[in-house]
């Protein structure tokens, strides 16, 4: 969805990411924030400026609804980081943090879920909606807010990480709930099968954001670039961005 959300930063519209899980894949504190800050070196190019150092950023530790959660602020727009536990493609999760994953959650197979730096505890995943919907501002996200998400169809979205699937079904859990109108979800990793739409112009804005993230994964250390790991799948993916409004409330 880069090139999209890049669209609406800069024609002057604000945005909010919300990152659930730190993206860990089971590793140490190193390696999911580095993931952070590249992130943020994305978020930059999405804005439209050249990527600097991305301690430019303004991050704090905030409370929302009694969780502690890192946020980062760039110029207009606000990045969230609640960096609870990588799920694992298959939604088990790792070791290292006793195998919780958003799948579980969600399932009730464990009824907490704890941010792999300690930081806080949700209780079940209506407390995790609710922290979400607090973040996403619930008063205006009817009318004013469109909310992108990750496809959790396994039909029209398949192949899918399951953290990512998860996301998808809380926006849907909330919309429904907060009556939410705006909502477009995303095909993710079945992106690459389907045929190229995006023009040159919307391919180089979309390259342009995944490399400012890559870039920043090898300068700590080369072995954490996603595109040298899948060259041609990630080429393939700059020139797609397929997405589908949510159904609406009313609609089975």
């Amino acid at each position: 969805m880069g090139d999209v959300v890049a669209k609406q930063i800069r024609a002057g519209d604000s945005a909010t990411f919300i990152y659930l899980t730190a993206g860990d894949d089971g590793r140490d504190s190193v390696y999911w924030r580095t993931r952070e800050r590249a992130a943020l070196q994305s978020t930059r190019i999405a804005i439209g400026r050249d990527a600097a150092d991305s301690a430019a950023a303004r991050c704090s530790a905030i409370a929302v609804l009694e969780h502690v959660i890192q946020r980062c602020v760039i110029e207009r727009t606000e990045s969230y980081f609640l960096r609870l536990p990588d799920g694992k493609r298959n939604g088990a999760g790792f070791s290292r943090h006793d195998f919780q994953s958003l799948r579980k959650l969600r399932g009730k197979k464990i009824a907490t879920i704890t941010a792999i730096d300690g930081s806080t505890t949700y209780s079940g995943w209506e407390d995790l909606m609710a922290t979400a919907s607090k973040l996403i501002g619930s008063s205006s996200a009817t009318r004013d807010n469109a909310i992108h998400a990750s496809d959790p169809s396994i039909a029209a979205n398949p192949h899918d990480h399951f953290d990512h699937r998860m996301a998808g079904l809380l926006v849907d859990d909330l919309r429904r709930k907060e009556r939410w109108t705006n909502a477009q979800y995303y095909a993710g990793y079945a992106l690459a099968s389907r045929a190229a739409n995006r023009s040159p112009d919307q391919a180089r804005v979309k390259t342009a954001i995944f490399l400012a993230y890559d870039n920043e994964m090898k300068r700590v250390d080369k072995r954490w670039s996603a595109y040298n790991e899948h060259p041609a799948f990630y080429g393939e993916c700059m020139l797609r961005t397929y997405a589908r409004k949510a159904r609406s409330l009313g609609g089975r």
